[in-house]
């Protein structure tokens, strides 16, 4: 396909849209001035934290300096990063086309390009840049006849609506063929390329405004069922549903079809799945779909499977009854006999084991081919000749692939070392994978793995250049005992130049992972980003704490029901593990977390805050029982939880023995409390009672808090100020001491 690759890339040149980087510029935010210290103003009020008549220079105190290393990872640098996106191998195995996101800092948004990587010459060239949007990158064809579809905004769309873009060798340009109102997600083009598969929002509820005409002006919402907001978003009346559109002789795509006409339901089921909730046969002629259909939306994780005719879009069938866990994820194996997906077992639990299903097409049966697996499944892929699967699975405190076959019992290990895999496809020659491969320090890139020896090599090089010019940290796994004897694997992120022999201490930062269940692997976290951490001067300890998957059922079950037990416990023994060593100063201690680790970082307030000298808690959990009443998702409460505190006094008294807010007469560690107006998962109001208990206890808080941001900060600017008032927060209370 080489020859291919050329036109194409000589087109791209043509247009002027080749590049051979595309490092953002700009990255000075006019208008933000450092923070001043606690105790230099009677209390730290909105206009003292956002001056928009100030330069962020012109207002600096020694004990808030932050990392000015050049050769270190900073917060604007970590905005700098590319981020690579989604990828499609061609049909002939030659080359691969991806997406990358950057971000431009100074107009706080994000631009996307287009990537076409040669595997014969290993040349990555840039075809499309600057795109609001370009996503769902799809080859479709034969040898000689390739067609490249995506998902795009284009630059010239003022509407910036995302719609269907082909790009077909020999073309001088992308061609749109799609002009469906509001845009459309979720692309998935049919094997044989006569259909798109899409999902477009069908608006079905009425606003008060329409039940009542003649209230234009009324501002307000009747609620009639829980599940009237979800995450970050209020319900907007609307309900994303899959279409089938047909292509046309002109290349045109017909108006859609909507498979799921009249269902107030979901596809994907909100609010992270994206178009791995449904899929092609391999003929064309059948989709397989993911929704959730329940009269208790907020208490039930009942997800089902469902099937669809091309030929009879109006009739779905589900294949999934009597399975009341989560069941999403279908795709169908290249022979066209089976359906894979993925299946939790236990109604409610969110976190379960997910298991691999295999539906025969033929004879209706189901069986469990991870049967006897201590582990979860993930991204599962089927091999070209439908053998088996390669899956994803979170093991010992790594990401890994591994490999099942259909005709024997257990899995094996594809991938290995001390980094985190995540499947993108199969070669076509079944002897090699495309994944993404990152670890703590590096960003993900795109490396091609062999499924016989395991080596890996990297394919992407987008960032490269600005971790050439870094000093790096060190990470090493470390195990700790527990306090019933259990060993608690651990992740330890040292500075750069860090030397365990010289008289040198280290302040220390005790990480609380969320979740409650998810595993501190070898993520590389554009906001809890261990390797910035560390270019600060911090030694890092990451423990896979009780609770957290990739070390058996067993471990990751046990935080359900006992949130302030076992759990809180393994945080202490790997910190007291930690402070023994001479290289950490004692008394520069912090504990950091987010979510659940939020909820850690204030339980520890109340009942461990003399190893502690300085607390950060991101959307954590405070109070219990206000939390259950003013959450969303209800099963999530339930399980973990037991249910609501006032169904039993057995339930009552774990709310009591672990809720935080009943140790906050131990309060007097300093505290920075960060949440969010728009997180429903836990709400502001956490975050609202957490800091005023603090400033009623005369404890030094301070109070981040964005109105416009979920359970993330995702914003560019907002996430450059979220590190800024975190690391000056640290360097405050207990930061590297001055050379």
């Amino acid at each position: 396909m080489t020859r291919y690759i050329e036109r194409f890339r000589a087109h791209a040149i043509i247009l002027g849209l080749m590049a051979t980087s595309i490092l953002p510029v700009g990255y000075v935010i006019g208008g933000v001035r450092e923070l001043p210290a606690p105790g230099s103003v009677p209390r730290i009020t909105e206009t003292d934290a956002l001056s928009s008549n100030q330069n962020s220079s012109s207002n600096q105190n020694s004990s808030s300096n932050q990392n000015s290393d050049p050769n270190r990872m900073t917060p604007e640098l970590l905005w700098k990063l590319q981020r690579v996106g989604e990828s499609s191998v061609s049909p002939d195995g030659s080359a691969v086309a991806f997406t990358a996101r950057s971000y431009v800092l100074a107009e706080n948004k994000g631009i996307s390009d287009l990537h076409l990587l040669d595997l014969d010459s290993e040349t990555d060239s840039t075809i499309l840049s600057g795109w609001p949007s370009i996503e769902a990158p799809q080859w479709i064809g034969s040898e000689g006849d390739f067609t490249l579809y995506f998902l795009g905004v284009h630059p010239d769309d003022d509407a910036g609506e995302s719609q269907v873009y082909t790009w077909k060798i020999g073309q001088d340009q992308p061609k749109k063929i799609t002009a469906f109102e509001g845009g459309l997600a979720n692309l998935k083009v049919s094997p044989t390329g006569k259909h798109l598969a899409y999902t477009l929002d069908v608006k079905m509820d009425a606003t008060v405004n329409e039940v009542y005409e003649d209230l234009p002006l009324a501002d307000a919402r009747i609620i009639d069922s829980l599940m009237f907001r979800h995450w970050n978003a209020w319900h907007d009346y609307a309900y994303s549903h899959l279409h089938v559109a047909e292509i046309g002789p002109d290349g045109i795509a017909a108006p859609g079809q909507d498979v799921m006409a009249g269902m107030r339901a979901d596809c994907p089921v909100p609010p992270f799945a994206g178009s791995e909730h449904f899929n092609w046969a391999a003929d064309g002629k059948e989709i397989a779909y993911t929704t959730k259909i329940s009269p208790k939306m907020a208490e039930s994780t009942d997800s089902d499977v469902y099937l669809v005719k091309i030929d009879n879009l109006t009739t779905s069938v589900c294949i999934t009854n009597g399975q009341d866990g989560y069941d999403n994820d279908p795709v169908y194996s290249p022979d066209g006999k089976y359906l894979a997906y993925h299946s939790m077992m236990r109604p409610g639990f969110e976190a379960d084991r997910n298991r691999i299903m295999i539906y025969d097409r033929s004879t209706g049966s189901v069986r469990d081919l991870t049967i006897g697996l201590d582990q979860a499944a993930t991204g599962s892929t089927w091999l070209p000749d439908s053998s088996g699967l390669i899956f994803n699975s979170d093991y010992r405190g790594t990401v890994q692939l591994f490999k099942i076959m259909l005709n024997s019992q257990g899995a094996t290990q594809v991938t290995k070392g001390q980094s985190d895999f995540h499947i993108a496809a199969i070669m076509p020659n079944g002897k090699q994978l495309l994944a993404t491969k990152n670890d703590m320090i590096r960003a993900p890139e795109l490396a091609m793995v062999d499924l016989e020896t395991s080596d890996d090599q990297m394919l992407s090089h987008l960032n490269d250049a600005v971790f050439a010019s870094l000093e790096l940290p060190t990470v090493e796994a470390r195990f700790v005992e527990g306090t019933d004897g259990k060993q608690i694997h651990c992740w330890v992120i040292y500075p750069p130049g860090f030397d365990p022999k010289s008289e040198q201490t280290y302040p220390m930062l005790t990480y609380c992972q969320g979740g409650p269940q998810g595993q501190i692997s070898q993520f590389f976290s554009y906001r809890w980003n261990f390797h910035l951490m560390a270019a600060n001067g911090y030694v890092v300890l990451a423990p896979n704490r009780r609770g957290l998957p990739g070390f058996g059922r067993q471990w990751n079950d046990q935080i359900s029901g006992d949130w302030g037990g076992q759990a809180m416990k393994d945080l202490l023994s790997t910190t007291d593990s930690m402070l023994n060593e001479k290289y950490i100063d004692k008394k520069r201690v912090g504990a950091i977390g987010a979510s659940f680790g939020g909820y850690s970082v204030y339980w520890l307030m109340g009942n461990a805050a003399d190893r502690f000298s300085a607390m950060i808690a991101h959307c954590g959990v405070f109070n219990m029982e206000s939390m259950y009443a003013s959450t969303e998702e209800l099963f999530f409460v339930n399980w973990d939880l037991g249910g609501p505190y006032w169904k039993n006094d057995s339930i009552r008294q774990k709310y009591e023995r672990f809720s935080p807010n009943r140790f906050i007469n131990n309060w007097k560690t300093p505290l920075l409390v960060i949440h969010s107006e728009k997180d429903f998962r836990v709400p502001i109001n956490q975050g609202i009672e957490a800091f005023t208990t603090a400033q009623i206890e005369d404890v030094p808080s301070r109070f981040l808090y964005f109105p416009n941001e979920g359970h993330w900060v995702q914003k560019p600017q907002n996430g450059v100020l979220w590190h800024r008032v975190f690391f000056q927060w640290l360097h405050e209370h207990c930061g590297p001491q001055s050379k």
